[in-house]
């Protein structure tokens, strides 16, 4: 059945594509977190293995409703580890860092995210998607937010 949302299908499909990229770098993102909370150790363990257990648990959330959103607009969500893969521009990381890394790790991924959904912008206000738009805001708040607790940690 054909989609008729007054959104062209030309920037439907633009702007699912640069869901997909949110949605890896989300995703990313999110395991990364995960491994952290796992593997985090020293004197700031219990303060960070909790924060990333926060973080990570939000983000689980976001990649359901950055898929949806791909849906709703008619295109498929990627959702393989080959796909994240190739689409996502955070970085895996071999081994385990020390909490500080972890934390400088963490920083650039939530920044990462956050400029991924910034370069989406053009398009969803050519279009006119305030659906997306609001979307892409909420995550970029909560994602600088993140940013600036994780560099809060940093100060000596």
């Amino acid at each position: 059945m054909n989609i008729d949302i007054g959104i062209h299908e030309k920037h439907r499909a633009e702007i699912a594509e640069g869901l997909s990229k949110l949605l890896a770098d989300t995703y990313s993102l999110y395991l990364k977190t995960h491994n952290f909370h796992w593997n985090v150790t020293g004197p700031m363990f219990q303060t960070l293995h909790l924060m990333f257990e926060t973080q990570y648990n939000e983000l689980a959330l976001a990649v359901d409703l950055i898929a949806e959103r791909i849906r709703a607009l008619g295109f498929p969500a990627p959702g393989t580890y080959a796909e994240f893969s190739r689409l996502s521009s955070i970085p895996e990381t071999p081994g385990v860092p020390k909490a500080q890394d972890m934390i400088v790790l963490l920083v650039e991924g939530q920044e990462a995210v956050v400029r991924t959904a910034r370069s989406i912008f053009p398009v969803v206000e050519q279009a006119h998607d305030e659906a997306t738009a609001d979307l892409l805001t909420q995550r970029m708040q909560l994602h600088e937010k993140t940013a600036w607790m994780l560099r809060s940690l940093l100060e000596h």
